[in-house]
């Protein structure tokens, strides 16, 4: 039976070690109560570190038995390793380049990068060591970005998901990582790739499409003919756990002691671990401000700050401790009465009754990030607030304000305006905070984290089938094989070629995709047999075509259809004009100048647009305007825009490569009929083509084509197969 794997840097428990025995205790974390319906649900088991250094055999026996007894399975790690792996690369490189703050605590260490692809070749092999076909992993976060890649060159039979639960940077920041390709490679061995937002989907497919011969369609990445699917899954929390909790008897206590504390003071509650991302000073700087602008809230407002104690004896952090235990200092100095402190700050953990008390009994919950992933911090506030009042200021960096759109949303780097969103807070109305907070309490209890677990397991199941459908199209050895058969029976056959990307490979100098004699002798080859009808439909100029293959004995077809080659002579379509070039040539040219790469061609019934020579990005970016422009001009004209692989071409609407097959096919009794081709307007022969045709699209699975190839080498590869006699046994 087939079990689900899921893998993250850390197990979802505290292990100890107290008088030389190792004790387990279950973490409270988000993530572990979301995935504790599935590990620990039959044969599944969660894989990762248990948090503390075991060195020895029988002490790592010990602890992998206690932990199979709760589904977990242990990746024992060195104190080396750790430092290089975790504290060097995860947290001194991926870190701050994922949050964007890489002039100022990126390292980029090589030892660091090693140790990093050492550990995550050990999870890995820790992976392969209990996963089986038909099995379904399920990766986590930024510390593993090399696993996927790592499983599915050992393991391509199985599911891979990974899941980021920080952000994904822009490229322009990404790419300041040395190792920023081989980070790519690796998160693309899974098959579905989940983040918080679509920003973060946007931003690892334009670092994908950019670093890496991949293409991208939508939201699908193809890997050679694989589809990885990138999607947006906003992680929740357990919202009834939260809402339950306000009623434990224990935390009733906690409240009631709150409120009695805090009497008719207004309290703003802010929870963060102790991180440059979390925007703690510049948060004290709003509340400082917020008492300097408005002196009537002196002595009538509280901002109970608490600190999580994280990594602070590295230099960057520990700086970051001194300045904010200075800046809390410096506003009760000034502000401080007899009987009152402005903030009172805690750096230390608190046990979740505490958090749950603080969250019922806080009016404003201040969660403003200079840039986050999701920050379940909200949610829990939201959850917590049974009573339907409170007010959640919330950073705009933050996964969670794509959904929160009720909350006080600001920029964490705008200080006044800080400031103003806790002023907003302080004057808001019963009501409006009721009605904001009922529409963020029904987002929060819909979109919770069984929600979560359930939406990403439910898309890997549809992207598998997705996948295996379209792995039956492509054109294996036994298909070629079967294709190979009908192709010896048959008397009468009719071969459509595309030249461009099926023939040839892609070039970005137009002219140099010449073909080469290779090509030359398999045409030949097709040609010479008497039942075949070998056709070459291209886009290209008839001049081109008569130049490369007037020689042979192929049916040219120029122009996508405006030219053909009869008897020996070239013919155009008649009642063709191109007085409309006058008219659209100006505007191509401004683009041009616009656009440095991009280029004109000029055919005799058709202008084209290339932009392959052009920086990636901007050359889209111009497409779309220009296709824009170009539609108003073309109305009434007979005129169609076709877009292409790095071309835009405008031609008369009555040139189409499908009404050029069509024509050919006319009163002719085929028994064969097979099309191969690469681009957009190949499509139209995929579907002008009888049903029982073979057709087949080259470099892309998404098409109207039978079956697929995924390159011209696969493409010549076929046709010297149709082209090689069957050979008989005993001759």
């Amino acid at each position: 039976m087939s079990k689900t794997i899921i893998v993250s840097n850390r197990l979802p428990v505290k292990v100890t070690e107290e008088d030389g025995q190792y004790k387990v205790a279950t973490s409270e974390g988000g993530l572990a109560t979301g995935l504790g319906s599935v590990y620990q649900s039959g044969d599944n088991v969660w894989l990762g570190w248990p948090g503390v250094e075991v060195a020895g055999d029988d002490k790592q026996n010990e602890v992998t038995q206690k932990l199979a007894e709760v589904s977990l399975r242990p990746v024992f790690l060195t104190a080396d390793e750790i430092s290089g792996y975790y504290e060097g690369f995860s947290n001194e490189i991926l870190w701050p380049i994922f949050h964007y703050y890489a002039s100022t605590y990126a390292n980029y260490k090589l030892a660091d990068w090693e140790c990093y692809q050492h550990v995550n070749r050990k999870f890995a092999d820790a992976v392969i060591a209990i996963a089986e076909p038909g099995d379904t992993i399920w990766i986590h976060d930024y510390q593993l970005l090399l696993l996927p890649g790592l499983v599915r060159a050992t393991r391509p039979d199985i599911s891979i998901g990974f899941f980021l639960h920080i952000p994904f940077p822009s490229f322009e920041m990404f790419r300041l990582i040395p190792w920023r390709s081989e980070l790519i490679e690796g998160i693309l061995g899974a098959d579905l790739i989940g983040f918080h937002t679509f920003d973060d989907a946007s931003h690892f497919i334009s670092a994908a499409t950019r670093l890496l011969p991949v293409n991208s369609s939508s939201n699908i990445i193809t890997v050679d003919d694989r589809p990885v699917v990138v999607e947006s899954f906003p992680m929740g929390i357990d919202d009834e756990k939260y809402g339950a909790l306000t009623r434990d008897p224990e935390v009733v206590s906690e409240i009631n002691y709150l409120r009695e504390t805090f009497k008719d003071k207004r309290v703003f509650l802010s929870i963060d671990r102790l991180d440059y991302s979390k925007g703690i000073l510049q948060r004290l700087q709003a509340f400082e401000l917020l008492l300097d602008t408005h002196p009537e809230y002196i002595g009538r407002i509280v901002l109970h700050m608490i600190v999580v104690p994280s990594r602070d004896t590295v230099p960057q952090y520990m700086e970051l401790k001194q300045n904010v235990d200075r800046k809390v200092g410096d506003i009760n100095a000034r502000y401080r009465t007899l009987d009152w402190s402005p903030v009172h700050y805690f750096y230390r953990p608190f046990p979740i009754n505490t958090l749950s008390a603080l969250y019922h009994v806080a009016d404003i919950c201040l969660v403003t990030p200079m840039r986050d992933g999701m920050n379940l911090v909200s949610k829990e506030y939201i959850a917590s607030r049974t009573q339907e009042t409170g007010v959640l200021v919330l950073s705009e960096m933050a996964g969670a304000s794509k959904e929160l759109i009720d909350a006080v949303i600001v920029n964490p780097s705008n200080i006044a305006s800080m400031a103003e969103a806790m002023q907003t807070a302080l004057t808001m109305s019963l009501n409006e905070q009721k009605r904001r907070m009922r529409l963020m309490r029904q987002v929060v209890s819909k979109f919770n984290i069984k929600h979560w677990v359930k939406l990403f397991m439910e898309r890997m199941r549809e992207v598998k089938q997705m996948q295996q459908s379209m792995r039956s199209r492509h054109i294996t050895d036994v298909t070629e094989q079967a294709i190979k058969k009908i192709y010896n029976k048959t008397s009468k056959r009719i071969i459509f070629l595309d030249y461009d990307g099926t023939l040839v490979g892609f070039k970005d100098d137009i002219n140099s995709a010449m073909p080469d004699q290779e090509l030359y002798e398999l045409l030949e080859e097709l040609s010479d047999d008497p039942a075949n009808n070998i056709v070459l439909v291209s886009g290209r100029s008839h001049v081109n075509l008569e130049e490369w293959f007037g020689h042979t004995n192929l049916n040219l077809v120029a122009e996508h259809g405006a030219w053909q080659k009869r008897n020996g002579q070239w013919e155009n379509i008649p009642g063709l004009n191109d007085q409309w070039k006058q008219d659209i040539y100006p505007v191509l040219e401004t683009y041009v100048d616009r656009t440095p790469g991009a280029f004109i061609e000029e055919k005799n019934y058709s202008l084209v647009w290339h932009y392959r020579k052009t920086e990636k990005g901007l050359g889209e970016l111009r497409t779309n305007e220009l296709m824009n422009n170009l539609r108003y001009l073309i109305n009434d004209r007979g005129l169609q825009l076709l877009p292409g692989n790095k071309v835009v071409e405008i031609k008369n609407i009555e040139i189409n490569k499908g009404k050029a097959t069509s024509a050919l096919l006319h009163n002719k009794e085929y028994d064969f009929i097979m099309a191969l081709g690469d681009d957009h307007t190949d499509e139209d022969i995929f579907k002008a083509l009888p049903d029982n045709s073979l057709t087949v699209k080259v470099g892309s699975n998404i098409s109207a084509a039978r079956f697929y190839l995924r390159n011209y080498h696969e493409v010549r590869h076929l046709l010297k197969s149709l082209s090689t006699p069957v050979v008989q046994d005993g001759v």
